[in-house]
């Protein structure tokens, strides 16, 4: 998303974004209850990926991709939106970061285990788990239990995700790929 303008008052200070009209994917996601077809998943998917891809080259870890900072556009095209837990400077794929943030739900195992940081391979665990929500309409880890944040945190190290046989092998692979936990403790 582009800035407009920025100007500030005395008390704050004011952020004007360009306008993205088509929502968030999080509504189109309520709307739809049970996911989208694979095509229209594919198509979002590979936006997303070339937003990722642009980043990550700019040295760039998200850390919050999620459907909420999906928008889409007046054209049905993807925009990234609120990088404020991005973190920069890591050109050098042996650079690691180490720090605890993220939404619950979509966060990778890497960062819940805190031993040794993370680099990108966080966005591509988040991706996988928005891409299994845009193919199944929910997120795996959005139990509709009242957990704890350290038994939420110890469902993403150890659940299993049921992948669905409805969808095609393509699309069950990609997910097997993309949701890969190598856990070394628990909390």
């Amino acid at each position: 998303m582009g800035l407009e303008y920025a100007f500030q008052d005395t008390q704050r200070l004011y952020l004007i974004m360009e306008f993205v009209n088509g929502g968030e994917l999080f509504f189109h996601l309520k709307q739809s209850r049970t996911g989208f077809d694979e095509n229209r998943a594919r198509f979002y998917a590979a936006e997303i990926i070339l937003a990722l891809e642009y980043l990550h080259k700019s040295g760039v870890v998200y850390r919050d991709l999620k459907p909420e900072n999906v928008l889409i556009d007046s054209e049905g095209h993807i925009r990234l939106t609120d990088f404020g837990l991005s973190k920069s400077g890591l050109h050098d794929t042996n650079i690691r970061t180490e720090s605890f943030c993220g939404t619950p739900e979509y966060m990778a195992p890497e960062i819940i285990q805190g031993k040794g940081g993370y680099n990108f391979s966080v966005d591509w665990y988040s991706f996988g788990l928005v891409v299994y929500e845009m193919l199944t309409g929910i997120n795996p880890f959005k139990t509709g239990q009242d957990l704890s944040i350290v038994e939420k945190m110890n469902e993403i190290l150890e659940k299993e995700i049921p992948i669905p046989k409805k969808l095609s092998l393509e699309a069950r692979d990609l997910l097997k790929q993309l949701l890969k936990k190598i856990v070394s403790y628990h909390l």
